[in-house]
Parts: C-alpha cells; structure tokens; sequence
C-alpha cells in the first residue's frame, strides 16, 4: 500500500515562504497526478494546485497563482509546494493527494491517496 507524507508546515509571517514536501513511500506513483489541497479553519477543503507525470499539465488554483509553485521528482518520490508571499487567508492543512490512473489532473473525489496533512498558519 502506497502513502503519502508531507513535512515543512509551521508558523510564519505574513509575507514570507515555506516549502512543503510530499514524500511518497510503498509504491510508485510514477504516471499519476499529484495533487496538493488545503482545509482553511471551519470551512470545505479546496484545491491548490496538481501536476501530471512529465510535467504535461499543470493547473494552480486562482488564488494563488503566481505565489504557490508546484513540482514533482518521481526519482526522488517527491512533490512540492513552494509558496511565496504568504497571506493570512493562506492559513490552512494542506494535504498531498494522488490520482491514480488519471493523466492531466487531480479532481478531489477521485483522489485515491491522502497525507495526514500539515499545517500551516500565516499570522498577520
């Protein structure tokens, strides 16, 4: 059975960076899409951004674009999220996702693989 991890979540300033990492382990998701969602407090989680194997497709939510960087490394079994200029709106628990047998993108009812989650606060 394939897992997902992230790390690098914490407590920053309004304006500055962080760098989350979804390590996988268990299985290859070499092919799928990856996927990275968040869960602001008292409300649905939404997507963020998701990137396809080769880098074919890329789709970052409205709300971040041009802040929040996705990429992958299958070698290394590894996805990230770059996130610059950090909002207080941008506090949440961002969760790495994968689809398995999907080619461009990551809905999240089809998701088929979930991280426990990390947290990230941005105070202001």
């Amino acid at each position: 059975q394939g897992q997902l991890v992230e790390s690098g979540g914490g407590a920053v300033q309004a304006g500055e960076s962080l760098l989350l990492t979804c390590t996988a382990s268990g299985r290859t998701f070499i092919g799928d899409v990856m996927a990275w969602y968040r869960q602001p407090p008292g409300k649905a989680r939404e997507f963020v951004a998701d990137i396809s194997y080769h880098n074919l497709s890329l789709r970052v939510a409205l709300s971040v674009k041009d802040r929040f960087f996705i990429s992958r490394d299958d070698a290394k079994g590894a996805m990230w999220l770059q996130m610059n200029s950090l909002k207080p709106e941008d506090t949440a628990v961002y969760f790495c996702a994968a689809c398995t047998g999907r080619e461009f993108v990551c809905p999240e009812d089809e998701a088929n693989y979930w991280g426990q989650g990390t947290q990230v606060t941005v105070l202001s």
